[in-house]
């Protein structure tokens, strides 16, 4: 069985950051920055990462910030430009493996809402056999069974299995399965570690 290449989406395939959104609604710096370490900050959205309702979750935050129902609710409504492009180089590279027959999967932390909204606007994701999204299965990394699903789904096994993540304590989760894991920072080195494994 030909060994399988799984990406990361967030900050492997799509930059992200919520400041990209509230950038355009704050205009104070010092706002801005207080609004995404205390109001919608990347701990409480991974709540919806790991399965939560939005239809839970925003009525809550609300009723503690209410002065920024109207910022509260844009997260919900306009979560699609919290991702402002495509990482530099990693979609040559998927298109590249994908030229060259290599089976393709995604293991992403994402909200099932969130990524019913990005999936259909980025065709590069056509390129993949399977996507195993946190919040539809109830679970995230760097818990094991996230990644005994994508075993399962993929019918591949440890070094059957090239992972690429940008979060050191996904990679760890991952090499202790027994995959071939490789932390993330650039294309160009992704680009490097494919070629010695083989897959490029």
């Amino acid at each position: 069985m030909r060994k399988a290449v799984v990406f990361d989406v967030g900050r492997v395939l799509f930059h992200w950051q919520l400041g990209a959104l509230f950038e355009k609604l704050i205009d104070d710096r010092e706002e801005l920055d207080w609004f995404l370490a205390n109001v919608v900050t990347e701990e409480w959205h991974f709540e919806h990462d790991r399965g939560r309702a939005l239809a839970d979750m925003l009525p809550e935050r609300i009723a503690l910030y209410p002065q920024y129902e109207h910022h509260i609710r844009a997260y919900a409504t306009r979560f699609n430009e919290t991702v402002p492009g495509p990482v530099e180089g990693s979609h040559e590279l998927v298109e590249r493996l994908a030229g060259a027959g290599v089976p393709l999967f995604c293991l992403t932390n994402f909200g099932d809402e969130f990524f019913a909204m990005f999936r259909p606007t980025q065709p590069i994701f056509d390129h993949f056999i399977d996507i195993i999204v946190s919040g539809e299965e109830k679970v995230a990394k760097p818990e094991p069974r996230i990644y005994e699903i994508v075993e399962e789904r993929s019918g591949r096994r440890g070094d059957a299995l090239f992972f690429t993540d940008d979060n050191p304590a996904n990679i760890a989760a991952a090499k202790a399965r027994g995959w071939d894991a490789h932390l993330f920072t650039d294309a160009v080195s992704l680009e490097a570690q494919l070629v010695a494994a083989g897959l490029l």
